[in-house]
């Protein structure tokens, strides 16, 4: 016994602390588990609570269901507003070619007093003066007034080093 505890102590030493921390580890773990069968945690609640946390449940539904019906009614209104609105620029369109007017301009006409309508509760943005990025004289297909950008790509291969 005395030549195996020289020959093989301290492995058998490493062995007897690493076994002692696998067993640590496990009942960690099972002790962290609520219990070891499934569904125990919910024999264990109260029939009461149960039944109080489901119609909470089902009202908490039954609202999001009822917000959802608002918004699809609103937008189906919405979209019946559009069509109708639709329909009487065509009926205009319609009417001023019996007459031989231009349509186009009363289309044009009709989009402006939608967007004014629109844009009167909006803040107006004014816009910034902007230069015009090329001169006036600027063609590309002449090869004139380009500048000096005259740019070409190198030669392909290695380079004459050697």
């Amino acid at each position: 016994v005395g030549s195996v505890l020289s020959s093989y102590g301290w492995y058998m030493l490493l062995a007897v602390v690493a076994v002692y921390l696998l067993v640590q580890k496990v009942s960690r773990s099972l002790a962290a588990r609520p219990s070891g069968r499934p569904g125990a945690a919910e024999a264990a609640e109260e029939p009461d609570v149960v039944v109080r946390r489901q119609e909470a449940l089902a009202a908490a539904r039954l609202r999001m269901q009822e917000e959802l019906n608002a918004q699809a009614e609103r937008y189906k209104e919405k979209q019946r507003q559009l069509e109708e609105e639709r329909r009487r620029q065509k009926i205009a369109m319609w009417e001023s070619m019996q007459e031989g007017k231009s349509y186009k301009g009363n289309l044009k006409l009709n989009q402006q007093e939608v967007e004014s309508g629109a844009s009167a509760s909006a803040v107006p943005k004014s816009k910034p003066n902007k230069k015009p990025l090329r001169g006036g004289g600027y063609n590309p297909l002449s090869g004139e007034g380009g500048g000096t950008c005259s740019w070409r790509p190198g030669r392909r291969g290695p380079s004459a080093g050697g």
